[in-house]
C-alpha cells in the first residue's frame, strides 16, 4: 500500500529582524517618548516615596484592592444594567456611559477634596482654598451629561429618537411577576 502524499504548505517568508523589532516595539520616537515617561514616573515615585513610603505604598495597595474588589464589579453591573435597559438599540448607551465614566474618574481622583476631608491639609500645602470642589465637580458632571445629550440630539435622527424613547418607556414600565 502506498501512503498518500503529504501536502506541504509553502514556507511563509518572514520580514527582516529590524522590521519585526520595530513593529513589536514601535518607532524610535515612540521608544524615546516611552523612556522619558518612565524617567518622569521614576522621578515622581522617588519624590513621592521620600517622606512616608509605607503610607504611600499602603495607599496604592489599598486603592488597587478597592478598585478590583469593589468598584470594578459595581460599575460593570451598572453598565450591564444600562445595556439591558437599552435592549436592541445600544447606540444611546454610549451617550450615558462616557460622561458617567469621566465623572466617576474625576470623583475618584478628587474625592478627598470633594468630600472636604483634607481641606486643611490642602490649604496648608497648596496655599489655596479647598472650598468649592464639590460644586465644581457637580457642575462639570452636569456639563458632561448635557454635552452628551446635545450630541445625542444632533447625531440621532428625530424619528429614530422618538421610536427609541418609546421603546425605552415601554421597557421600563412595570412588568408582571415572573411566576405568573
Amino acid at each position: 500500500m502506498s501512503t498518500p502524499a503529504v501536502k506541504r504548505t509553502p514556507a511563509v517568508k518572514r520580514p527582516p529582524i529590524g522590521r519585526r523589532v520595530r513593529s513589536a516595539m514601535g518607532s524610535p520616537p515612540q521608544l524615546l517618548l516611552l523612556a522619558c515617561s518612565f524617567a518622569l514616573v521614576g522621578y515622581a515615585g522617588v519624590r513621592l516615596l521620600d517622606g512616608d513610603w509605607f503610607g504611600v505604598t499602603l495607599w496604592f495597595v489599598g486603592a488597587a484592592l478597592l478598585h478590583d474588589l469593589v468598584l470594578l464589579p459595581l460599575y460593570a453591573a451598572a453598565d450591564r444594567a444600562l445595556v439591558r435597559v437599552a435592549g436592541r438599540r445600544r447606540a444611546w448607551a454610549a451617550y450615558v456611559r462616557a460622561p458617567a465614566a469621566l465623572s466617576g474618574l474625576l470623583l475618584l481622583v478628587w474625592f478627598p477634596l470633594i468630600s472636604g476631608r483634607v481641606a486643611d491639609r490642602y490649604a496648608g500645602s497648596a496655599g489655596l482654598s479647598a472650598d468649592g470642589f464639590l460644586a465644581r465637580w457637580l457642575l462639570l458632571t452636569a456639563a458632561l451629561f448635557g454635552g452628551s445629550a446635545v450630541l445625542f440630539v444632533l447625531r440621532v435622527p428625530p424619528l429614530e429618537r422618538i421610536r427609541e424613547w418609546g421603546r425605552l418607556r415601554r421597557a421600563t414600565k412595570e412588568r408582571p411577576p415572573a411566576d405568573h
